[in-house]
């Protein structure tokens, strides 16, 4: 992990109860929720957030309504981790900048709860020594898609990190896969809920030097509702 951001961005917890993770097909949005779309040249992801991360919630449906995210880069993609993007700075950006920095100038407090298993919306952030309220940047977020994990992985984790999975829990990360090394520690605010296949097409790209995409991957993002 970068001792700046995660992957150069910030990572927010996916908080998953049992039975809680669903697949959305056909517009069937459950009552009382957000959705964005997040669209790149592989397809759009649609994404539920959570009511449990107001703050983050409710900042990613304001960027996405004006705008801030389109034509923005995922900028930072590694296969079996994560892909990265939301930093302003990489709209138009030359393709030797150093990007992964940028933001709207303003950060959000840690609302630390969810699991990183496959398909999370987490926000990025930088490390514990200049941050350890562990707030999260104002615009750079990753998907998560991580691995599938075992017993042994998970019991590791486990141990280092001072909690105990649930059952469901798991299942999910044995099953679905993950980055189980970031729970408690960034902010899961959301899920894909469609378009999970999308998450593996990007995480495949070729990079380069700082995980940096070799031709650029472009998003935008807006409300579906």
């Amino acid at each position: 992990m970068s001792k700046k951001l995660i992957g150069g961005g910030i990572v927010l917890a996916l908080v998953l109860a049992a039975g809680a993770y669903f697949m959305l097909s056909g517009g069937n949005y459950e009552k009382g929720y957000r959705y964005i779309g997040i669209e790149t040249e592989f397809g759009t992801m649609e994404v539920k957030l959570y009511n449990s991360t107001p703050q983050h919630r409710d900042n990613m449906v304001k960027l996405a309504s004006e705008g801030f995210y389109d034509d923005l880069l995922f900028h930072r993609v590694i296969q079996s981790f994560m892909a990265q993007g939301g930093d302003p700075e990489s709209r138009g950006a030359d393709p030797n900048k150093p990007l992964g920095q940028g933001g709207p100038g303003y950060t959000i407090p840690a609302e630390i709860g969810a699991l990183h298993v496959k398909g999370a919306l987490s926000a990025a952030r930088t490390s514990d020594n200049v941050n350890p309220q562990k707030r999260s940047s104002g615009s750079q977020f990753y998907v998560v898609q991580g691995a599938p994990m075992n017993d042994a992985e998970l019991a590791q984790v486990e141990q280092n990190r001072g909690f105990k999975y649930t059952d469901a829990q798991r299942d999910l990360y044995k099953t679905l896969g993950g980055t189980p090394f970031l729970d408690n520690e960034y902010t899961v605010f959301g899920e894909v809920v469609k378009g999970l296949d999308l998450i593996d097409k990007i995480c495949a790209v070729q990079t380069k030097a700082g995980d940096r995409p070799v031709e650029d991957l472009k998003m935008k993002v807006w409300v579906i509702k």
